[in-house]
């Protein structure tokens, strides 16, 4: 496994009532709770299987959730607790830290099945061509991964963190930085009660995470 790099997965405890409240009306709140375990336990599989290197798990509210105990014991992985006023300054904070003990570093959130470990793969690669930053693009405006080897605090402030604005407002800020950057495809994230249905369709969690 790569030493130069490592792997982030923010993810939010599958906690009833907390996690993905936007579909507890179709699911129920213990049934939303369990959709989320389930993407994150995906996503952690698809990003030890890119082999980019090390896989910390990022948590919120807390490292002791019993699932992310089962987590850190089954897979391997490292905890890491969550820390900052939004979702952007959580995100420097992670991805600076990272930077200090690895010369790269990819983080990815759990609500995006479609992303797969040849996406991880190829966004390290670009890093190691000399991209400062490349994002994998969602269909709901923002996006599942960013890869950076430079993180700058204007990257992520300022934005609409959870509008539909999210990549457009960072492309912008990356080229006033004048970064090198490049965006992979576009993947699609589970939100919104369609995209329950979408899932079902793609019957995603029944492929390998490496596909």
């Amino acid at each position: 496994m790569n030493a130069d790099a490592v792997v982030l997965v923010f993810a939010r405890a599958p906690l009833p009532g907390r996690a993905k409240t936007r579909l507890i009306a179709r699911l129920g709140a213990w049934g939303a709770a369990r959709l989320q375990a389930r993407l994150t336990e995906r996503a952690l599989r698809s990003a030890l299987a890119a082999r980019c290197g090390p896989v910390e798990l990022h948590c919120t509210p807390r490292t002791g959730h019993p699932f992310f105990l089962r987590e850190q014991r089954e897979l391997g992985i490292s905890l890491e607790r969550q820390s900052g006023r939004n979702l952007g300054e959580r995100m420097h904070r992670a991805l600076t830290a990272a930077l200090r003990k690895s010369r790269y570093a990819l983080l990815i959130g759990v609500d995006a099945p479609e992303l797969r470990a040849a996406d991880l793969r190829r966004a390290l690669r670009l890093l190691r061509c000399g991209c400062d930053v490349v994002l994998v693009p969602a269909e709901d405006g923002g996006y599942a991964l960013i890869a950076c080897r430079r993180v700058p605090r204007p990257l992520f402030e300022r934005v609409d963190w959870g509008g539909n604005e999210v990549f457009a407002q960072t492309v912008q800020r990356l080229e006033r930085l004048r970064l090198r950057w490049r965006a992979l495809r576009t993947v699609w994230d589970v939100d919104r009660p369609a995209d329950v249905e979408r899932l079902g369709r793609r019957r995603l969690f029944l492929t390998p995470a490496a596909s």
